[in-house]
């Protein structure tokens, strides 16, 4: 196994300039992007992202259904894990538009999966929310995770890059124990990070796919979780990222469904359990978001093309815009709340 060190940009082969990167991530939200293939939807979701007079921020009073760009996208397989940087349009995690005002001042964070999508989104939001934060993320994913790092000193806070694969036990232990090291203890844990593979059929599915999965959404978690009881004291909080698809089940994501099922049990039970240690236990069960998950194999590539045009509002919904749910949740402000699914679904889908 490979060491388990914070970030060293002379460690690791580095995909993309660090500078191109975080220029571009902060400088071109997905609202503001268009492509050949959704010209005219983007055009009208630029044209709706900000309130009059307002800075293009979440603050401000915004149509949802123009907010972001809605369907068709361009066909964009990439290979698993995927990589934010290599989507069109660019997912919006808050680079530009989440504003802070300091609900988790002096809090030390550790999200898996935070390089992209909904843990990119939560880590940049726990930042300017005052937080230190570690993100892990698989070596693959480390142009993802450079600009992440970048935006969270950004903010004068701490930044731990711990990359690595949360299917090893061992590893899953340790990204604990040096994320407790580097940030000097442990306040907020979200486990994130996700194994998504479509097979049309039970008969599809190898031992190998099955168990990757199992492995990357549960075992992990519950891992991870075991190994930071020791480090939570009263006031802390837990947050896992299930999904919609828990309570109506795709049937071509099956596994993957049964582990986003199995992850509420675990939160509302786990709840109980810390309870009286003072540890608040929560979930969040999205909808369809646009993340790297999708392209990579997460849905057909021709479901990629018209991904959320289902929902109400006609369109995916942006990792930014749950950023708001995971900073609820790990704050003060949901002191008595435990045991609860939060979900943003676009008016479809559970709960």
């Amino acid at each position: 196994m490979k060491p388990i060190n914070s970030f060293d940009p002379t460690r690791r082969k580095i995909v993309g300039g660090l500078a191109t990167g975080v220029a571009a991530a902060m400088a071109t939200p997905a609202f503001a992007q268009s492509s050949s293939s959704a010209s005219g939807s983007s055009s009208t979701a630029a044209s709706g992202a900000r309130g009059e007079g307002g800075d293009g921020s979440l603050l401000d009073k915004q149509d949802p259904t123009r907010q972001y760009p809605s369907p068709p996208f361009t066909n964009q397989p990439q290979q698993w894990p995927g990589l934010a940087g290599e989507m069109e349009p660019r997912p919006d995690h808050g680079e530009q538009s989440y504003k802070g005002s300091g609900r988790l001042a002096g809090r030390r964070a550790l999200i898996t999966g935070g390089d992209s999508g909904i843990g990119r989104a939560a880590a940049i939001a726990y930042a300017r929310e005052g937080a230190d934060v570690a993100i892990n993320y698989l070596d693959a994913e480390e142009s993802d995770a450079r600009e992440v790092i970048e935006l969270i000193e950004a903010e004068g806070r701490t930044a731990v890059a711990i990359p690595g694969d949360i299917q090893s036990e061992q590893f899953c232990r340790e990204l604990v124990e040096t994320a407790v090291e580097r940030l000097g203890g442990l306040d907020i844990l979200v486990n994130n990070a996700a194994r998504q593979q479509w097979k049309a059929s039970i008969t599809d599915m190898s031992n190998e796919d099955f168990d990757a999965t199992m492995k990357t959404n549960l075992y992990a978690m519950y891992w991870i979780t075991q190994a930071a009881m020791e480090h939570l004291g009263a006031g802390a909080a837990i947050i896992n990222t299930s999904s919609v698809v828990a309570y109506d089940p795709p049937k071509i994501l099956l596994d993957y469904a049964m582990t986003k099922a199995a992850i509420i049990a675990f939160t509302k039970g786990l709840a109980k359990q810390v309870a009286e240690k003072g540890i608040r236990v929560n979930a969040v069960a999205p909808g369809p978001f646009w993340t790297p998950l999708q392209p990579s194999g997460g849905q057909p590539d021709d479901a990629v093309e018209t991904f959320g045009e289902d929902t109400p509002f006609g369109r995916p919904g942006q990792p930014v815009e749950l950023s708001g749910v995971y900073v609820l949740l790990a704050s003060q402000e949901s002191s008595f709340t435990t045991g609860h699914v939060y979900g943003a679904a676009g008016g479809s889908g559970q709960p």
